[in-house]
Formats: C-alpha cells, structure tokens, sequence
C-alpha cells in the first residue's frame, strides 16, 4: 500500500545518458521508466527531469553565450527528455502526461496546474519539462516548486549515490553517510544536495525531501511504501 498521496520525483538528465558522454542511454531509460511504473501505483507521481545529458554536448559552445539564452538551450533539453520518457512510460502501460512550462507549440502541451493535480488525483503520472520557464533557475528549483503546487507529501531527489555524505565518498573514503539532516544543516555545512533557493523553498513550507539511489532495484517502490531509505532532510531533524 502506497504511504503517500503526491509526491515529487527529481531526475537528472546526467543519469540518462548512462556511463556514456552524451545523449540518452536506452538501457538506462529502460530502466528508470520500470522503476517508475514499479512504483507509481496508487501514487500520483510527478516528475522533473534535468536536461544535462544533452546540454552538455553543446555547453562548451554555450560558454560565451549570454545567460539567458543558454538556460533556454537547458530548458529545451529537458523537454526533449521528457518526451523519452513519458514514451517509455507509455510503452508500460503507464498513464503518463507531460507539461512544459516553455511555449513549444503543439510539441507539449503547457503547464496547467489544475490538470496536473487532477492526473495526480488518479495517481497518473506527469511529467513536468523546461524547468520554470524562466532562466536564471536550476531545475533542482523548477522541482521544489512544482513540489509546492503540487502539494506533494514529499519530494525524492533520485542519484547514484545511497544518499547525502559529509563530502564526495567518491573522492573521500572516510566519507560519512547521513540518516537525517535539516535543511539547517546542508545550507550551513554546504554539502551540495540542491541549490540553495530549492533548499529554501522546501525549508519555507516544510516539505520533506528524501536523496536515494535510483540505480538500486527497487528502490523507489520501498520508498513510496515507506521504508527508510537514503536520506531524509527535514525541517527540525537531528543530525545522524
């Protein structure tokens, strides 16, 4: 039985593309749309994917250009994202929708609140693209604010790792896992989780967040049953 009602998933466009350099692993993508329709039973399941697996192809032309014109090249490479995976989750007979908050025509359709939280209501999938819309913003942002207009009862923040360390474990091998921290705490020992605003936005309005790795089988279906899992961030937590 699934412990929560909405909840916000946090994918990278880094872990698509796999041990590869650029682009979308198919084995990989497989595998995150199965974890996915694993998981999403009886949960509304919302989705923001990053876009980094395709911008990074074309970042080092990116370098001299101006801001807001780049993050606008990032925007477009996570609804290119999305379109993968809403078509993987469809090929598993998972109902899956997907919103962009950037005009791209009849491509995607634009965000929409209200149907977003009508799908969620049918524990359906959507899949939210082009972060905010607006440059200037990670997607790490984009994900705790539609986690916010989402009502979600948590946000999951999907990595390669188990959850949140004292320092990078693959650099450091005295590298210490946490249990539980506060929001207080990864601002104050700048561990890296997510930007600060994102930090910020869930510390505001109490919002748990849950850092695991979805690259173990399973993981996320535990997750949504309740097991405690990576690690959990929240307002008022003692550090473990």
């Amino acid at each position: 039985m699934a412990r929560y009602r909405r909840v916000l998933l946090k994918l990278s466009g880094e872990a698509l593309m796999g041990s590869a350099g650029y682009g979308i692993d198919p084995e990989v993508l497989k595998a995150m749309a199965d974890a996915v329709a694993e998981a999403s039973d009886g949960t509304g399941l919302a989705i923001v994917v990053g876009g980094g697996n395709i911008f990074r192809g074309v970042s080092s032309s990116a370098r001299d250009m101006d801001r807001a014109e780049a993050d606008l090249m990032g925007m477009l490479a996570t609804v290119m994202n999305a379109l993968a995976l809403g078509e993987a989750l469809r090929a598993r007979g998972v109902v899956a929708h997907i919103q962009s908050a950037l005009p791209v025509g009849t491509a995607v359709p634009a965000f929409d609140r209200r149907h977003a939280l009508a799908c969620l209501d049918r524990a359906e999938v959507v899949i939210f693209a082009a972060g905010t819309g607006n440059p200037f913003f990670t997607t790490d942002t984009a994900a705790s604010l539609r986690a916010l207009e989402m009502r979600a009862d948590i946000m999951l923040k999907a990595t390669k790792v188990d959850g949140v360390y004292s320092a990078d474990p693959k650099r450091d091998p005295a590298a210490v896992r946490f249990r539980r921290l506060s929001y207080d705490d990864i601002l104050q020992r700048r561990l890296g989780v997510m930007d600060a605003t994102a930090i910020a936005l869930l510390r505001e309005y109490r919002v748990p967040l849950r850092v695991f790795d979805m690259t173990q089988p399973g993981a996320l279906a535990r997750i949504l049953a309740g097991a405690e899992e990576g690690t959990l961030v929240e307002e008022g937590a003692q550090c473990e």
